[in-house]
């Protein structure tokens, strides 16, 4: 299992509003395609682009944009963050 769990801050919200974003942390090892993958899979969605940011926490952050006709805001109600 990739990803660990959603960012729930009111920026992660406002992504996920505006721009189709939903963020994750993510393991430390797990690379863009690990990331793509689980989220295809785990809610059945086609994603745009996944980047990785790492923290000075020693943490992962991956932005994941999904493909229209995709929503971030259906991944977000199945997770029941927004």
């Amino acid at each position: 299992m990739v990803l660990l769990y959603p960012i729930t801050t009111e920026k992660a919200i406002g992504l996920i509003e505006l721009q189709n974003k939903i963020i994750f942390i993510v393991e430390a090892n797990a690379t863009k395609k690990d990331v793509k993958d689980e989220v295809e899979q785990r809610f059945g969605v086609k994603v745009a682009k996944v980047t990785v940011l790492n923290t000075t926490t020693n943490k992962k952050k991956a932005f994941v944009k999904l493909k229209p006709p995709f929503k971030a805001d259906d991944i977000a109600a199945k997770l029941k963050i927004a």
